[in-house]
């Protein structure tokens, strides 16, 4: 038995997921790093053990009525925990935020600038002080009536409508209109209506141009379609709706992401002509402080945010003295993690996943709470080395303030700042899940299985690889977008390109946005300027690219029914297998039977699910396996089906290193599960819900399925920091496909901090010097050993180390 004062965290009989009977004790009041390779089980004993434990035990101590109105975690697989605090988890979330969503609300800032306008704000002579609601957005006492708070409005015109009026209406000029029966019936009904569906567009009178395009008036007629040979067409009733009026509604009504960005083809988004996209009422924009509104102070990026505060706040009234002392110190937790850049109004969803956790960090730094567990989910995610010392220094006064900090990380600098180190694995899935090292970092130097061993200890340069020569350039001239203003950029072609700089100095802008905008308008063969070319005066070199791949973190999938089999194509060759066994033929069960997304095979208790909702009397519902199926998804019928021994569920339950081995000498599943295990997934299971995959998972599930197709042209490829989530001795595997893509005459561009991977680029362009507004500009460019030398940049020490220079 351990005394009630026992420091230490406990775990005995850890099983959760891949943990194979885990007994750890881990010291409170430390900065406790979990390290170990992708899929090795340190997520699980942080998170799905110790975090989902401490949750349970808060929710035994409310009251039940409550309970049920809280989202609960369920109870972890694990003999017992003592010696556990309260805890508190900062995930990197996969769920977007609302657009009206912002750093302000995110932070809680925005509440305390509110109440400085509405107790200290400057009001006109004669004006009632306005309570703090009146100066948000997001309340119905402070919102602009026109455009309910969200600062534009979204207008179209002729120009947009009808792009070539040398065309009549029966030609298409419409070209906002629907296609196919929709955008026939239109024009049938105008047509009954009497306009003239046959002349040129431009000959109409610009009455009846104006009435076809933008009336609100929505007639019924009867029309009578020209008959077609062979068929019988009856008159019916037809009701007009303008084009504007068709777009405008596809635009906010549709579920189709393809209608929807054809609508938006046709819509220009404006500033509300009310509020001029202040988003907030007249009285409250007539209240000034410091001289300056408060849409004026949230635009400001919160370093000069502070500054203007800081001088405000010095000489005044007790009141505003106290408000602008309290914001400046929350201003300074955040500017202190690296993202001084970002302005209150910035909204959420243009955020990365990073950046959200390290503004959830910041609010909990300054919530005072003494003795809990905060659980962070790789804190160091998108963050230039240079910022990564602030962030320790902010997890170092977390702990100070007797707190225990305990972090899963995959960053080495982190790692060799830990008081405690408890390294997971050896290896993913069923080869992981024990603890090789639980104790000071120094201690890992004695375990030769650890995966994560070699990169704490062995600090030696980066080998040097052969650089590469382009084949050509892609050249953007005067690019605009957010902070990157009349830059010039040149993307070498048949090399790999790293794009670096601190965080929010414009990579992603100019990489993500106005690079894949250019060439995806190109490959979409639009005339009109897209997405890419209104970001810059021009572009050359396009012609040598046959094919863009974008490969992004967003989900593969938004709910269990999507998985990595399915995702990558793997399933539908695993559904033919069974669809050719002898007891599938005898029952004529088709490929389909063995799908749990339709009925016919799947257990139609849990229509596939394979869980069902359990209601349970004043408590939340919970989630059990299914009674019929025990959780197989399918009914017992199709489970009869064996493929060399193994049902269609145990198929879905192999992990991909295992299902390669079941399915050697298939070439359609080998092909899917060799890039699979190229990429490091080797540890997935085939059935894995896309739910559970991290956004480096979804990420490198994406690379594996363009990399089993079949390659014509030069590809250019860009990803977005392909390393996030991934322990070092992952990414040298990762590095290994994406250079071998380069070795097959294609082009890879990555954003990217890792200074290993940079190392190892063909060409480094660096942005900076810093974020925001300070940044935006091309520091630096060429080999990396060139950049490394660069006077400016804030890239180049770290990379000068990585290459032992």
């Amino acid at each position: 038995m351990h005394s009630p004062h026992d420091p230490y965290v406990r775990v005995r009989g850890a099983r959760e997921h891949n943990l194979q009977d885990v007994n750890v004790d881990i010291p409170r009041d430390t900065l406790t790093v979990f390290t170990g390779v992708s899929g090795s089980g340190k997520s699980s004993l942080a998170f799905g053990t110790i975090y989902a434990e401490a949750q349970r035990r808060y929710f035994e101590s409310v009251a039940p009525y409550a309970r049920r109105l809280i989202h609960q975690v369920g109870a972890p697989a694990v003999g017992e925990i003592t010696g556990l605090p309260p805890a508190v988890s900062l995930e990197q979330r996969r769920s977007a935020p609302g657009a009206r969503s912002s750093v302000g609300t995110v932070t809680t800032l925005s509440n305390s600038l509110r109440m400085l306008f509405s107790r200290a704000g400057e009001y006109p002579a004669g004006a009632e002080r306005l309570d703090s609601d009146a100066f948000s957005p997001n309340t119905a006492a402070g919102a602009c009536p026109e455009c309910h708070g969200l600062g534009r409005i979204h207008r179209t015109d002729e120009e947009l409508l009808v792009p070539d009026p040398s065309l009549s209406i029966r030609e298409g000029a419409i070209a906002a209109w629907p296609g196919a029966w929709q955008g026939k019936n239109l024009r049938d009904v105008l047509d009954a209506l009497g306009y003239d569906v046959d002349r040129p567009w431009r000959e109409l009178e610009a009455k009846d141009r104006e009435w076809i395009l933008f009336t609100d008036e929505q007639p019924v007629v009867t029309v009578h379609p020209v008959r077609d040979a062979g068929r019988i067409q009856r008159p019916y009733q037809g009701t007009y709706m303008s084009a504007r009026r068709y777009v405008l509604h596809t635009f906010a009504d549709t579920k189709s992401r393809t209608l929807r960005a054809k609508a938006e083809r046709f819509l220009t988004s404006v500033p509300c002509p009310v509020c001029g996209g202040s988003r907030l009422r007249p009285e409250a924009m007539a209240v000034t402080f410091a001289g300056r509104t408060i849409a004026e102070l949230a635009a400001l990026p919160l370093s000069a945010l502070a500054e203007v505060l800081g001088g405000a706040g010095a000489g005044g009234e007790e009141t505003a003295r106290v408000l602008t002392g309290d914001l400046l110190a929350r201003i300074g937790t955040v500017t202190e993690l690296g993202l001084g850049y970002l302005s209150l109004d910035r909204t959420a969803p243009t955020l990365s996943s990073g950046e959200l956790q390290r503004l959830r960090l910041a609010t909990q730094l300054r919530s005072g709470l003494f003795g809990v567990v905060y659980v962070l989910d790789e804190p160091s995610a998108g963050l230039h080395p240079a910022d990564t010392e602030s962030l320790l220094g902010v997890l170092g006064r977390l702990k100070e303030a007797g707190n225990s900090v305990f972090v899963v990380e995959h960053q080495m600098d982190v790692v060799r700042r830990a008081d405690w180190l408890v390294d997971v694995g050896p290896l993913a899935g069923e080869r992981g899940g024990r603890v090789l090292h639980s104790g000071p970092p120094q201690g890992l130097a004695e375990v030769p299985e650890s995966a994560t061993r070699r990169f704490l200890f062995d600090q030696g340069p980066t080998p040097v690889r052969e650089t590469r020569t382009p084949s050509g350039w892609i050249r953007l001239s005067g690019v605009e977008r957010h902070n990157v203003r009349g830059v010039d950029a040149a993307f070498p072609l048949g090399v790999f390109t790293a794009v670096t700089g601190v965080s929010g100095s414009g990579k992603s802008t100019l990489v993500g946005q106005v690079l894949a905008g250019v060439l995806a308008d190109r490959q979409a063969g639009e005339e009109a300027a897209g997405a890419g070319e209104q970001f810059c005066a021009s572009a050359s070199g396009l012609e040598a690219v046959d094919r863009l791949v974008q490969v992004d973190q967003k989900p593969i999938g938004r709910t269990p029914r999507s998985n990595l089999a399915t995702y990558t194509g793997l399933f539908d060759t695993v559904r033919k297998l069974f669809a050719q066994t002898g007891t599938a033929r005898e029952r004529d069960y088709t490929a389909g039977r063995f799908s749990f997304n339709v009925s016919g095979g799947r257990c139609e208790t849990c229509q596939g699910e394979g869980f069902v909702s359990v209601e349970l009397l004043f408590l939340p519902s919970t989630y059990a396996p299914c009674p019929d199926c025990h959780g197989a998804r399918y009914n017992p019928e199709t489970l009869e089906v064996t493929l060399r021994g193994l049902t269609v569920a145990q198929v879905l339950d192999l992990t991909v290193e295992s299902a390669a081995d079941f399915f050697s000498g298939t070439p359609a599943a080998e092909r899917a599960l060799t890039t699979l295990l190229d990429v490091g997934l080797g540890y997935l299971r085939l059935g894995q819900p896309a739910t559970e995959l991290s956004g480096g998972e979804a990420q490198r599930i994406k690379l594996a399925s363009e990399l089993q197709r079949t390659r014509r042209g030069h590809t250019l490829y860009l990803l977005d920091e392909p390393t996030t989530g991934l322990h070092p001795a992952d990414v040298e595997v990762l590095m290994r496909q994406l250079h071998g893509l380069v070795d097959a005459q294609n082009t890879v561009v990555v954003v990217e901090h890792d200074m290993a991977v940079v190392a190892g680029a063909d060409h480094v362009i660096d942005l900076g010097p810093g974020g925001g507004d300070r940044g935006g500009r091309i520091v630096a460019t060429g080999t990396p050993q060139e950049v490394a030398r660069a006077a400016e940049s804030r890239t180049a020490p770290y990379l000068a180390k990585a290459l032992g220079s």
